[in-house]
């Protein structure tokens, strides 16, 4: 008899390979910020779920509906019970996947967002990247092997069809739990070869790995990280234009993933 580990890993893969045979039904868009958020809701007209299942007292959002052939939720893990802000960075973001994934059973995972990013990677105000890898660059373990792990280089699920079809650019996203930037905070982001920045993403992508959900990454550029302006001054500035744009491609994003398999994307 094949130990309890193995079988449970082959029925997740058995799982994984029925889902790839079926159009795409159900996907969870984590986004972290109100102002991103709304766009998309008012686009496709998701409705607040009040009965959700998530734990009493947790300030999470989830909003849902129908478009075409599929149903969107939309997840914003809320305000800060404390201080009233958007409960952005890692903790809140993988809280939220790991709570949303095991109440959603979704298809495919979006995390959209905006992002700093670097003008020498040839970014620039209001483009949108279709992210290809993600990895930290605040979790600086040296001890061998643990600092891979602190890295956590993750290749993002591949969408060859769907990047060519919406022709956007791509780029690999480093995140950490701070908007700034530390000249530790330089280093590895240089060492992750990062076009993008975030606070979220590879706390998406970590936890979406554990659970076997495949994920994609779309971040709309508010900020030059290597640009003159000071970042929280120029991503205020950016923001609302920023997030129309970011809501124009999830919508694409989503015209193009209805009717298909996870192949096919």
């Amino acid at each position: 008899m094949a130990p309890h580990r193995e079988g449970s890993e082959a029925s997740v893969e058995a799982m994984v390979a029925q889902v790839e045979k079926h159009p795409i039904s159900t996907i969870l868009i984590i986004i972290a910020m109100q102002t991103e958020a709304l766009p998309v809701v008012n686009k496709f007209q998701l409705i607040e779920n009040p009965h959700s299942s998530f734990p009493k007292g947790v300030p999470w959002i989830h909003y849902h509906g129908a478009y075409k052939d599929i149903t969107i939720n939309l997840i914003w893990p809320g305000k800060d019970l404390t201080f009233g802000v958007d409960s952005v960075g890692t903790i809140s973001a993988s809280l939220v996947t790991y709570a949303s994934i095991q109440a959603l059973q979704p298809d495919l995972i979006i995390n959209a967002g905006t992002a700093g990013g670097f003008k020498e990677k040839g970014a620039a105000i209001g483009d949108v990247f279709l992210v290809s890898h993600v990895a930290f660059h605040d979790r600086r373990i040296p001890i061998p092997v643990f600092d891979l792990y602190g890295v956590g280089l993750r290749q993002t699920y591949s969408t060859p069809n769907l990047l060519k079809a919406l022709n956007l650019k791509t780029g690999k996203l480093s995140t950490g739990d701070s908007l700034d930037m530390s000249p530790h905070d330089e280093a590895s982001i240089a060492a992750n070869d990062a076009t993008v920045k975030d606070m979220e993403g590879a706390a998406v992508a970590y936890v979406a790995e554990l659970l076997k959900v495949p994920a994609i990454f779309v971040k709309a550029v508010t900020d030059i990280v290597d640009g003159e302006k000071p970042t929280a001054e120029e991503f205020l500035q950016n923001l609302a234009a920023v997030t129309a744009t970011l809501e124009e491609v999830v919508t694409q994003v989503i015209d193009f993933i209805s009717g298909k398999c996870l192949p096919e994307l």
